[in-house]
């Protein structure tokens, strides 16, 4: 269990934090190093290395901090509702916080950002399951119905829309995606499989 700093403590990590993250995005990983961050955030580079090692280890908190929110999936009444929905907000992230894609490409990098996100991923899939549950107690969708293979198949084309083609958002596929995927769970597509 990671102990949550109050007080000073959470200030100074909410100055460091934000300072990795515009760094990133003004510099790119390459330009990304402790003394800049120390810089940037207004303490001693002593504070940055004690607390947080060095680069990798930077990401890595910038990427746990950001699975630490509230957040929990849309819920429309439908899968394919919610599966737009879903796929709309992935589609926001990556558009309009050019720190989610910077972040992505850094967990390329660095070992440290690569398990950070992979546990980042672990938790939103595990809070996204509940979308699949909810299509399967409406008969939506038949029991046994895979919620990562439906998560993943419905986002995935937002993220190659957007990461990989750069083409920016196409709010169109994000609700084609959610209506084939829903329509190929309700077929039974997706039973059997890894759950959650």
């Amino acid at each position: 269990m990671v102990r949550r700093p109050g007080g000073r403590s959470a200030r100074i990590r909410g100055h460091v934090l934000r300072a990795v993250r515009e760094l990133l995005v003004e510099r790119g990983y390459d330009a990304l190093s402790v003394d800049a961050v120390a810089e940037r955030a207004a303490v001693h580079r002593t504070t940055v290395y004690r607390r947080w090692r060095d680069v990798g280890g930077l990401l890595a908190d910038v990427l746990d901090a950001a699975g630490s929110d509230g957040w929990q999936p849309p819920d429309t009444g439908t899968l394919e509702g919610d599966l737009a929905a879903l796929n709309s907000e992935v589609e926001a992230g990556l558009t309009g916080e050019p720190v989610t894609a910077a972040l992505i490409a850094a967990s390329f990098r660095s070992p440290e950002a690569a398990s950070a996100l992979q546990r980042f991923w672990e938790d939103r899939y595990a809070r996204c399951a509940v979308v699949v549950e909810r299509g399967v107690a409406r008969g939506e969708c038949p029991a046994g119905t895979c919620a990562r293979g439906v998560l993943v198949a419905s986002t995935a084309p937002v993220y190659q829309q957007v990461l990989l083609m750069r083409g920016g958002g196409d709010p169109l596929l994000a609700r084609q995606a959610a209506r084939g995927v829903a329509l190929a769970a309700a077929g039974g597509v997706f039973v059997g499989g890894r759950q959650g």
